[in-house]
């Protein structure tokens, strides 16, 4: 709009306008962001959960590779506060295979779970990373509606 079209602007239109992008701004205040941010830190516990998957990998490997027997460890009981533990027979381990379930596996079934769990997790993290992109487009969507709108007064 050109600026003789803005004065035309009635008192009660420029406050209507203003009073859309209140809520347009709120809109993505109280409702996008917050969306967002939750997205996104859930994709990291995924993340996380993926790390402690490759690192237990990581420890079968070594365990096939060196041909351990038995094995002494340090065995992580929460809040960083970690007990010596010993392993007197390495041929099975226990797996967390979700929900609070723990199965004992052979080496090879273990890594082949692991194999398994870790491209189911890649697989929710990708949906967490397009579901944030998709937040982060809307954002933007909304963004430029309002920058438009302010441009065109």
């Amino acid at each position: 709009m050109s600026v003789t079209a803005s004065k035309q602007l009635s008192k009660g239109q420029q406050k209507d306008i203003q009073e859309a992008i209140s809520k347009y701004e709120e809109f993505v205040t109280n409702t996008l962001k917050p969306d967002l941010e939750q997205t996104l830190e859930q994709r990291d516990i995924v993340y996380t959960r993926m790390t402690e998957y490759l690192k237990l990998k990581t420890h079968v490997d070594a365990i096939k590779t060196q041909d351990l027997q038995e094995l002494e460890t340090k065995v992580d009981l929460g809040s960083s506060f970690y007990v010596k533990a010993f392993v007197p027979d390495t041929k099975y381990l226990f797996v967390n295979v979700g929900f609070g379930f723990h199965l004992e596996m052979t080496l090879d079934e273990a890594n082949t779970f692991i194999d398994e769990k870790v491209q189911s997790l890649e697989k929710l993290a990708d949906k967490y990373t397009q579901q944030a992109s998709e937040i982060r487009a809307r954002i933007q969507l909304v963004y430029n509606a309002l920058m438009e709108g302010v441009n065109s007064e």
